[in-house]
């Protein structure tokens, strides 16, 4: 017998976002998070680099903004912008209270630089920051009595108030518990989604397994809209090697000098950016496609053997240690890297509130999109957005009014059946992933866009069929959002006719002038999308 449970706010998604949320809105209301594996299987728990804010000395919001706009390629929003790097130092300090053990330098934080930054300005620790603003968040919503945290739950659709007649409202979530195969019916004044990213849309990826676009997909089947999905960030150094699933090499190994080489030892970023190592993730993602494409090799080198060996363990020692697992010594070998789907900068679009177009459903973190990334993403802004958007959608939604109808229908699986084709779900998934990464990565083309549109209408209708005559799992679940947010990406691609920040076509080389520049925005026809 499916379940029900209900509670003020009802959290989709364990990074920092939703995490720092859980904690701020539990101040006022009852808080119910839900996760598909465990909370610390998240993008925040694997991001090595840190935190942009303004703190140091000589430093100032202006130029952190100033950074922020230039590499967002003429798309930012400047009053998100501004909203977020003059809040975001303050709730720096608030982790730092929460008991993150941030990089010091006496009783100051210790910052460093990285890619597209005019300066120091990154708070760390050492080289896994995410992984102790993870544990950081985890620890006090563990000791909070107006949480509740339920592991291994995957929310499979939002509720909303149009199913029943009435508006376009969320009132919370249908949630599958993997464990025992129940769809818990979940309700809640307010529904927020912290779901990260998309990056396993592609066959490379930095992102962890869980990273599914499944906040996307499932806002934009209750009809809100969508931007800008067509900009996503490669990040340019993941660790290339058989036994190296998703290992990201840190933007801060160049933000501390390391250097860009082919296989013949020569440096090349200096004929692509005048900051050569530390120009933005989107030229020295480019740079080194088009460097591999040249040369045939399977990779390029990051090189860090001419810099003190000590300071390189010390600085890095995350990294050193699974390089040398793998018999690399960062200190002396260089480095095999390729680039990897790393970050969306477009997803739900969300005002400086978090809140959608839908009411009682809001978008916090890396699956929103506020505008203060525009074109491309400065490096170490993601998890300064989630901090503050988080606090101000917690801050917000108290005003939230409550709608629901006077029975909700539990889960139904009708006349569903256990799959016993599992080989399906893994062949469909595999097709998407590499054809995207084929026809709508790092550069792409009308045509490449185009053969990617016809493969994934076929198998949309594939998936949507498997879908609706099997009882869901969580792969299922993955597997229709992966093709909705394909299906996304590709038609967002295809309707920007320019190359701008991460989206780089050689149909369109150049940048569009004269009018301001747009968002591509995707609203859901009436009634919603096809499942």
């Amino acid at each position: 017998m499916d379940s029900e449970l209900e509670t003020d706010y009802l959290v989709i998604g364990s990074g920092v976002a939703g995490l720092y949320f859980a904690l701020r809105a539990a101040e006022h209301g009852r808080v119910v998070i839900v996760t598909k594996k465990s909370p610390n299987d998240s993008a925040t728990h694997s991001a090595q680099g840190g935190i942009a804010a303004a703190l140091a000395e000589g430093d100032s919001p202006a130029a952190h903004i100033e950074d922020t706009i230039t590499v967002g390629d003429g798309l930012c929003d400047a009053e998100i912008v501004d909203l977020a790097v003059r809040e975001g130092p303050r709730h720096v300090h608030t982790l730092a209270e929460l008991g993150a053990q941030f990089a010091r330098q006496g009783e100051t934080f210790e910052l460093t630089r990285e890619g597209g930054h005019s300066r120091r300005r990154v708070v760390h620790y050492k080289d896994a920051t995410g992984r102790e603003v993870q544990r950081a968040l985890v620890a006090a919503v563990a000791n909070h009595e107006n949480i509740t945290l339920m592991s291994g739950h995957t929310a499979v659709d939002l509720l909303s108030m149009a199913k029943y007649g009435g508006e376009p409202a969320c009132f919370g979530a249908y949630v599958l518990d993997a464990a025992s195969g129940e769809v818990v019916t979940c309700l809640a004044r307010a529904t927020v989604l912290a779901t990260g990213g998309a990056g396993k849309v592609y066959i490379y990826t930095s992102n962890p397994d869980v990273a599914t676009g499944d906040g996307i997909a499932m806002a934009y089947r209750i009809g809100a809209p969508v931007a800008n999905l067509e900009f996503v960030q490669f990040h340019p150094t993941c660790l290339y090697h058989p036994h190296a699933k998703s290992f990201l090499i840190s933007e801060a190994l160049r933000g501390e000098g390391g250097v860009l080489r082919r296989a013949d030892g020569m440096a090349f970023m200096a004929d692509y950016h005048p900051k050569a190592e530390l120009g933005p993730r989107d030229v020295v993602a480019r740079a080194i496609d088009t460097e591999l494409k040249k040369s045939g090799h399977d990779s390029v080198f990051l090189d860090m053997s001419h810099l003190d060996s000590g300071f390189v363990r010390r600085r890095f020692p995350t990294i050193h240690e699974r390089c040398l697992a793998l018999g690399i010594d960062i200190t002396r070998d260089p480095i095999p890297v390729v680039p990897a789907a790393h970050y969306f900068c477009g997803g739900i679009v969300s005002d400086r509130d978090g809140r959608t177009a839908i009411p009682g459903l809001y978008a916090i973190g890396e699956t929103a999109h506020t505008g203060l990334h525009g074109a491309c993403r400065l490096a170490s802004n993601s998890l300064l957005e989630g901090l503050v958007f988080a606090a101000r959608a917690a801050d917000d939604v108290r005003r939230t009014t409550h709608r629901r109808p006077r029975r909700v229908a539990p889960w139904q699986s009708g006349h569903a059946t256990d799959s016993n084709d599992a080989i399906v779900v893994a062949l469909n998934w595999d097709e998407i992933r590499r054809f995207m990464w084929s026809y709508v990565g790092i550069v792409r083309t009308d045509k490449r866009i185009d053969r990617a549109r016809s493969r994934i209408e076929l198998l949309r209708k594939e998936i949507t069929e498997y879908y609706w005559n099997f009882r869901i799992t969580r792969d299922i679940v993955e597997l229709r959002n992966v093709a909705l947010v394909a299906h996304l990406v590709i038609e967002s691609a295809g309707r920007r006719k320019e190359s701008r920040g991460l989206h780089h076509t050689l149909d369109y080389p150049g940048r569009q002038t004269g009018s301001p520049p747009q968002n591509t925005v995707l609203v859901p026809a009436a009634g919603g999308p096809p499942s």
